[in-house]
C-alpha cells in the first residue's frame, strides 16, 4: 500500500531510511570503539541524536536532484525510463560513497584523530606516497575497505532493483494529488531536512559539537559530511573572518604592533603594513644556514625535553648549542611547519600557503632574502619533490635548487617516503662540502621522513625501544641517530666554522587527545648550533614563527621583511604561541605566573581557559579580553596578508 502510495518516491524513502540506519550503527561502532572518550550517558545521547540529525540533513542535500528528477521526471515512458535510471544509479553511487567513507574512518582516526576531512582530500594529490603508506602501515583497512565498498554496492544495486520494481507514477493532471504538488509538498520538506535548523543559518558541525574533545564532536557527523563539508570550506578558505569573527584589516595591524612593541619608526611602508627594516645581532663575514626540519619529532620524544628516552643524540648535542625549552609548532602538518620556518608565516584555518595559488610565487621567505644577498639556496628532501606542491612553492620562491628522492645515487634504503635519513644527510654533507669549496655563502632547508608513517627504516641501526621494529617510537629514535651521524660529519667539516645550524620539528606525531587543542603535542624540540653558538636553556615562551627571524639575525644578515617573529638574540620576551588544529585556533601566553589560552572555534565566541602544561588540561576562567583580541589578530592577519599580496618584500612586485 506505502509503495503504491509514494510512487517514485518510494525507492528513495528506503535508500533515505537504509543510509540512516547503516550510518547511526557506523557511529554506534565506532562510538563503542573510542567509549572512553565519549563518556557519560548523557554524551551518547546527544552524539546518536545530533548525529542522526546531521545524518537527515546529509541525505536531504546529496538526495534533493534526485527527488526533482524522481517526481517531476520520471515515468514508463522512454524519456522517464532513463530518468528512473540516473535516479537508480546515483541512489547506489551516493550511498556506496557514505559507506566507503565510513569504511575509512578507522585508519584514519588512527592516524589523525578525526574523522576523514580536507586532509583527506588533500592526500588524493598524492596517490603514489598514500598507496605505499596503506600498503606498509594499513595493510589491512586497505583490502578490506575495497571489498567491503565492492560488496556494499553490489547489494545497494540489489535493493534498487527490488525498490524500482512496479513503481507508480503520479499522473501531471486529473488527479487531487499531481506532480507540481507533490514537488512543492516534498521539496519543502526535503529543504527544512537539509537545513534542520529555522535559525539565520542552516545546520552545521559547530551547532551540534557538544564536547572539549574534537575527536567526538567529529563522530557526530559522518565521514561524507565530514569530507563533503571540509572541500565546501576549502572553496572559501581564504577568509577567517568567516570563521573566528571579523575585524578591520586596521584594527589587527595596530593589534599586532602593540603586541610586538616596536615603535612606529621601525615600520617602513604604508603599502606592507608589517615591512620593517631589521639589524642583524651579530655584525662579521655572513654565516651559512641550515634548517633541520625532522618529521614528526614532537617534545614528547625528546628526553632532555622531559620526553621519552628515544634521543640520545640530540640530547647530548643540546649540551653544545642554544635549546628552546618552551617552543611550540603552529600547526600539525609538514606544510605548516615549512611556512612558519621558512616565511615566519601566522597559521590559518587555510591550507598552508605552500599550497595556495596566491603563493606560489613572489610570496617572501628568507630563501628569497638570502637569494638576493648572493646566497646558494637549496631544498634537500629524500622523497619526491612534488609532494605536498613544496616545488612549486620553493622554485618561486627564492629556492634556486631541489634535490630530492631520484637525485640518489643507489641509495642504501628507500620506503615509503623516500630514501632514509641517513642518505638524506650523506648526501647533505657532500652538497654542504661542495658549496664550501666554491666558497659561496649558502642556505639549506633539509626535511627529513623516514619518522613517517608506516615507520620505515633500515635495521640494525639502533637498540629498539620496543618490538616490532616499525613503530612511531623507534622511528623517532632512529632519527634522532641519523641527526646525530650527521653532526658527527659536520663538526669535523671545513663548513662547521661558518655555519649556524637550526634543528627543529615541523610538528609532533599523531597530534590529537580530548582537549579543543590539544596543546602538549604542539611542543616541539628547536636546537641552534654552531661553532661560535654558546651553550644555554631559554625558557622564554616562543613560536616556530621566531626562528627564521633569529637565524637571519645568527648569520649576520640585516634586511627589510614582513615577517612578525621576534629576533630571540635580543632580551625582548614573545611570550606567545600561536596552534592550529584544523579549524581551531589556539593562542598561549603566560599570564599572573599561569599559562592561559584563548581557543577560537569555528562559528562560535572565543574562549578563555587556564592551561596546566603538567596534566595538559584546559580549565575554562573569565573571558581574557585583551587575549582575546590579540588571537583574532593573530588568526586574521594570514588571511589578510594571502589576499591582499602583503606578505612580500617591498623589492617584489606583485
Amino acid at each position: 500500500m506505502f509503495k503504491r502510495i509514494s510512487g517514485p518516491l518510494y525507492p528513495l524513502f528506503i535508500f533515505f531510511l537504509t543510509n540512516l540506519i547503516l550510518l547511526s550503527i557506523s557511529r554506534v561502532a565506532l562510538g563503542l570503539w573510542q567509549s572512553e572518550r565519549i563518556g557519560e550517558l548523557g554524551n551518547w545521547f546527544q552524539l546518536l541524536l545530533n548525529g542522526v540529525r546531521i545524518d537527515i540533513s546529509a541525505l536531504c542535500w546529496l538526495f534533493a536532484p534526485l527527488i526533482i528528477l524522481s517526481v517531476l521526471f520520471s515515468g514508463k515512458g522512454k524519456a522517464g525510463l532513463v530518468v528512473q535510471s540516473i535516479v537508480k544509479i546515483g541512489l547506489v553511487i551516493e550511498s556506496t560513497f557514505f559507506l566507503f567513507m565510513e569504511f575509512a574512518t578507522p585508519a584514519f582516526i588512527n592516524t589523525y584523530d578525526l574523522r576523514p576531512n580536507r586532509l583527506f582530500v588533500e592526500y588524493l594529490s598524492s596517490p603514489k606516497e598514500v598507496f605505499t603508506m596503506l600498503w606498509n602501515g594499513h595493510l589491512s583497512a586497505l583490502i578490506s575497505a575495497p571489498i567491503l565498498t565492492a560488496l556494499c554496492a553490489f547489494l545497494f544495486w540489489k535493493l534498487a532493483n527490488y525498490a524500482f520494481k512496479n513503481v507508480a507514477y503520479p499522473k501531471w493532471h486529473g488527479n487531487l494529488i499531481t506532480r507540481p504538488l507533490v514537488f512543492l509538498l516534498i521539496g519543502g520538506i526535503t529543504f527544512l531536512g537539509a537545513r534542520s535548523s529555522l535559525q539565520h543559518r542552516g545546520i552545521n558541525p559547530a551547532m551540534v559539537a557538544f564536547s572539549p574533545d574534537p575527536l567526538v564532536n567529529s563522530l557526530v557527523l559522518s565521514s561524507g559530511y565530514s569530507l563533503l563539508f571540509a572541500v565546501q570550506q576549502m572553496k572559501d578558505e581564504g577568509n577567517a573572518a568567516e570563521i573566528y569573527g571579523k575585524m578591520p584589516l586596521e584594527e589587527v595591524i595596530s593589534t599586532l604592533k602593540s603586541v610586538r612593541n616596536r615603535p612606529d619608526s621601525d615600520y617602513i611602508s604604508t603599502e606592507l603594513p608589517t615591512l620593517t627594516h631589521n639589524q642583524a645581532t651579530y655584525q662579521g663575514k655572513p654565516k651559512n644556514l641550515v634548517i633541520i626540519l625532522e618529521e614528526s619529532l614532537g617534545a614528547q620524544f625528546i628526553g632532555t625535553l622531559g620526553g621519552k628516552p628515544l634521543s640520545p643524540k640530540i640530547d647530548e648535542l643540546a649540551k653544545q648549542g642554544w635549546l628552546f625549552e618552551n617552543l611550540y609548532a603552529t600547526g600539525t602538518r609538514s606544510v605548516r611547519g615549512i611556512e612558519a620556518v621558512t616565511a615566519s608565516f601566522t597559521p590559518t584555518p587555510a591550507r598552508s600557503v605552500v599550497k595556495l595559488p596566491g603563493s606560489q610565487q613572489g610570496f617572501f621567505t628568507i630563501a628569497e632574502l638570502l637569494s638576493q644577498q648572493g646566497y646558494h639556496t637549496s631544498f634537500i628532501y629524500g622523497g619526491e619533490k612534488h609532494f605536498d606542491n613544496m616545488a612549486s612553492f620553493f622554485y618561486g620562491n627564492g629556492f634556486q635548487q631541489i634535490i630530492d628522492e631520484k637525485d640518489y645515487v643507489n641509495p642504501n634504503f628507500t620506503g615509503t617516503w623516500g630514501v632514509s635519513d641517513e642518505d638524506l644527510f650523506t648526501k647533505a654533507h657532500e652538497t654542504f662540502s661542495q658549496l664550501h669549496q666554491q666558497g659561496k655563502p649558502f642556505f639549506s632547508l633539509v626535511f627529513t621522513s623516514s619518522n613517517h608513517d608506516p615507520f620505515e627504516f633500515p635495521a640494525d641501526k639502533i637498540e629498539l625501544y620496543e618490538q616490532p621494529q616499525a613503530t612511531r617510537n623507534n622511528a623517532a629514535k632512529y632519527a634522532d641517530f641519523a641527526t646525530g651521524q650527521f653532526f658527527e660529519l659536520a663538526q669535523k667539516a671545513d663548513y662547521w666554522h661558518d655555519t649556524i645550524f637550526l634543528i627543529i620539528a615541523d610538528h609532533d606525531s599523531r597530534v590529537g587527545g580530548a582537549a579543543l587543542v590539544p596543546i602538549q603535542h604542539f611542543h616541539i624540540p628547536a636546537l641552534i648550533l654552531g661553532k661560535d653558538i654558546a651553550p644555554k636553556r631559554d625558557p622564554r615562551l616562543v613560536s616556530q614563527i621566531d626562528m627564521p627571524t633569529t637565524l637571519l639575525s645568527l648569520i649576520g644578515v640585516s634586511g627589510n621583511y614582513p615577517m612578525l617573529g621576534y629576533d630571540l638574540t635580543q632580551p625582548a620576551d614573545p611570550n606567545r604561541a600561536l596552534m592550529q588544529y584544523d579549524k581551531t585556533f589556539g593562542y598561549m601566553r603566560m599570564q599572573n605566573g599561569q599559562l592561559e589560552a584563548v581557543i577560537l572555534q569555528q562559528g562560535k565566541p572565543a574562549e578563555s581557559y587556564v592551561y596546566a602544561k603538567d596534566s595538559a588540561t584546559l580549565t575554562p576562567i573569565a573571558n581574557n579580553e585583551t587575549m582575546q583580541k590579540q588571537a583574532l589578530a593573530y588568526s586574521l592577519w594570514g588571511s589578510y596578508a594571502y589576499k591582499l599580496h602583503l606578505y612580500r618584500s617591498a623589492e617584489t612586485k606583485k
